[in-house]
């Protein structure tokens, strides 16, 4: 029987001045607990003791191993790749707090798989995301954290109170010290314009977007750039990064306009198949992502500059846990 234990944490103690309630918990599956070990370390509390693993035949296994009766649970839950697993751990590790009889427990997803299949754009296709939702709240979530959702609407699937965070905090700070000159903002698609236009205000920048056909899900044609290019330094802006295809078409479309350089801000970093041989060949200067989703050092390139969003949901999870506002957090972005 193969398990993966999470590692032990002290036993609770009351909390003292400057930190946060002892009625707190913070538990983590396998997508990303590297990120939930740097939200613990934010919070300065500990990762509560479980054990999320598998039987011999493959069944998840879980076991909370801290008597969590009466506290606030928040549980740190990537449904990235392999997404059926990290999906099925997170409704077991739900249900699993639900009969612990943990007062409230907040999902806390950094990337919510399935979220491309947010609609009907074809004959006898499934709107995956709002399964997805469904599910998440019959398994006895009383909350939703996430981040950069692929579509807005995704927050209407969901009949519990939804918190939707903006990576935007992250990279722009780290953006402003590269003191890049003559900036333009760049969406890859006409869908992501709104979120680009918010880059762009924060920025001060300039804005663009590459008009493109999509010949297949894995595959797109650029037609053209609508927008003033030539001689800028361009930032392409994004959610999620998977083949890479259409951000590799767009940098290159844009050298051919005449851009000076190209980069790319995307929240989560998929990079699935052969997406890093990509973006190692490809015209971009730089890849900033953020760790959502985790990558491997081994699987790190120069190109690739990950940041972290651990602060940022730390803060959301502190002003949750304490009926505190967190509208600032959403300050400048889309909606």
């Amino acid at each position: 029987m193969a398990v993966a234990r999470i590692a032990p944490a002290p036993r609770r103690q009351r909390a003292t001045k400057g930190e946060l309630s002892s009625e707190l918990a913070i538990v983590s599956g396998n997508a990303n607990l590297p990120l939930a070990k740097e939200i613990c370390q934010a919070l300065k509390v500990p990762l509560t003791d479980s054990l999320v693993g598998r039987f011999s035949e493959g069944e998840i296994r879980v076991k909370i191993n801290e008597n969590v009766r009466g506290l606030d649970v928040f549980v740190i839950q990537p449904t990235c790749p392999p997404t059926n697993d990290h999906l099925m751990e997170l409704l077991v590790m739900i249900d699993a707090l639900r009969r612990a009889s943990a007062r409230r427990i907040t999902a806390v997803i950094p990337y919510y798989g399935y979220a491309r299949q947010d609609r009907k754009d074809q004959p006898r296709v499934p709107i995956t995301a709002k399964l997805v939702a469904n599910l998440i709240t019959t398994a006895g979530t009383d909350r939703v954290l996430t981040m950069d959702l692929h579509a807005g609407q995704i927050q209407g699937f969901f009949d519990i109170p939804l918190d939707h965070l903006y990576a935007i905090n992250v990279f722009e700070g780290y953006i402003r010290s590269k003191r890049l000159k003559q900036l333009v903002v760049v969406s890859p698609d006409v869908g992501g314009i709104k979120t680009a236009r918010a880059y762009a205000k924060r920025l001060g920048a300039g804005l663009a977007v590459v008009d493109k056909r999509r010949d297949s899900p894995e595959a797109t044609a650029v037609m053209h750039i609508l927008g003033e290019v030539k001689g800028k330094t361009c930032l392409l802006v994004d959610d999620l990064i998977a083949t890479g295809s259409s951000l590799v078409e767009a940098a290159s479309a844009l050298k051919r306009e005449g851009a000076t350089e190209v980069s790319a801000c995307v929240t989560h970093p998929l990079l699935s198949g052969s997406a890093r041989e990509r973006i190692a060949r490809s015209a971009l200067k730089e890849l900033i992502v953020t760790n959502t989703v985790p990558i491997p050092p081994a699987s790190r390139q120069p190109k690739i500059t990950v940041l972290s969003v651990a602060s940022l949901l730390g803060e959301a999870i502190q002003r949750i846990h304490y009926e505190r506002s967190i509208s600032s957090l959403f300050d400048g972005v889309p909606g």
